[in-house]
């Protein structure tokens, strides 16, 4: 009978893994058990600490319904939704980078004529978006199908308010034969993360704030090309550099200028200020499957 100890103990945990015969479940499982028996052996980690931690990710699990992930927000403030986001999606020159999806993407929206005002009824400052969907050499990717979604001028989605309305701030586009859509809106606020739990918790203990910077979510896709998941920020914001779930790329950022004309791109008449937002996105092609 062995007696197992601070020196042995990991190589025995991790070899009654040997016999899985999944060979991607083993090499993650076993690569978790040394990783973790590595973090409690160089803080030297305590039983209280340990009990401690037993009930932050109890509640953690607690806190989550169909309404709430709040282990992707834990996953989120660690940074490892971002690090799992970067491995995954290498990108070649000429394609938008990627960033986290967030928690408020509904699925599919529905279909929109390029030109509407998403935020009919919503106040805040008018925003005109314009953009353009192509390969990584420049190649317009048409029928493309854009779903975008960002929060009010109060920093909140549609989504969050719960009150059985219409979609709002949030919309499909399908591209013309040029790569293009536009729409209208009005410009995002930046906002914070759910910190009512324990995540938020742990941020006021560790002295870390949960803001966001504004930005808008696109959801972009096309045949034959991997699906982007991207945000465009808004340059200029406060926020930008302290992002509270490391999603900020500095390609992913864009001025909003200032206009006074009386009419939009699209001919249509504008209120007397309003600011345009433009951004190209470039779409990766998915890689060749090998010969059978």
């Amino acid at each position: 009978m062995l007696s197992f100890n601070e020196d042995n103990l990991t190589d025995a945990v991790a070899a009654r893994f040997d016999g899985c015969e999944d060979p991607r479940l083993k090499t993650i499982v076993q690569a978790l058990v040394r990783h973790s028996h590595a973090f409690v052996k160089e803080v030297e980690l305590t039983q209280d600490e340990w009990v401690k931690a037993i009930g932050f990710l109890t509640r953690t699990g607690q806190m989550c319904d169909d309404r709430r992930q709040e282990f992707i927000l834990l996953s989120d403030v660690m940074g490892v939704s971002m690090l799992v986001d970067a491995i995954n999606h290498r990108m070649p020159d000429g394609a938008t980078e990627t960033t986290v999806l967030g928690p408020f993407y509904l699925g599919e929206h529905r279909v929109t004529a390029h030109g509407t005002d998403i935020a009919a009824g919503v106040d805040g400052e008018p925003m005109y978006v314009e953009a353009r969907v192509s390969a990584p050499d420049g190649r317009p990717l048409a029928g493309a199908r854009v779903d975008i979604w960002h929060s009010d001028d109060d920093g909140f989605y549609d989504s969050q308010k719960g009150d059985g309305t219409e979609p709002s701030l949030r919309a499909r586009f399908i591209t013309d034969a040029d790569g293009r859509f536009h729409f209208k809106s009005i410009v995002p606020s930046s906002y914070p993360i759910p910190h009512d739990g324990p995540v938020g918790q742990l941020l006021d203990a560790t002295r870390r704030h949960p803001m966001r910077p504004a930005h808008v979510h696109f959801h972009v896709s096309a045949p034959g090309y991997e699906t982007l998941v991207t945000h465009v920020f808004v340059a200029g914001d406060p926020w930008l550099d302290s992002d509270a779930v490391f999603g900020v790329k500095e390609s992913l950022v864009a001025d909003l200028v200032a206009r006074d004309e009386p009419a939009y791109p699209d001919g249509t008449p504008a209120p007397g200020a309003w600011k345009l937002l433009h951004y190209d996105f470039g779409l990766k092609p998915l890689a060749a499957r090998p010969a059978a």
